[in-house]
């Protein structure tokens, strides 16, 4: 599982060294690459516990963090009207997610309710 995500990490490397790099873009694209790392890594820290709803929950979450995260560097540095629309857009809803998810980890259904 570790050399899966070793070799993941690497080929997420290459795939954004080989993006265009320009002097105005370098710190988004660094901080993008960061987001990414920030979400590989939590996900990776989860701990399956073979019940498909904690484990698509726990899964989820930090991969709705990523998102936010990289819609907050798309707010800082994009200028597309489009996109930052988009991204405000996810900050909002993932976040909602989030707080649904959490509260199911927290309040779960027994297993008559389903």
């Amino acid at each position: 599982m570790l050399i899966l995500f070793v070799i993941f990490l690497t080929l997420n490397l290459f795939t954004f060294n080989s993006l265009p790099v320009y002097a105005d873009n370098l710190p988004n694209r660094d901080t993008l690459n960061q987001a990414m790392i920030s979400m590989d890594i939590a996900m990776s820290s989860v701990p399956m516990t073979g019940n498909p709803d904690v484990d698509f929950a726990v899964m989820m979450i930090p991969h709705h963090q990523g998102a936010i995260d990289m819609a907050k560097v798309e707010l800082r540095y994009g200028t597309d009207s489009r996109l930052r629309r988009l991204a405000q857009e996810i900050i909002v809803t993932q976040q909602s997610e989030i707080t649904l998810m959490q509260l199911v980890l927290e309040h779960p259904l027994s297993a008559q309710s389903h």
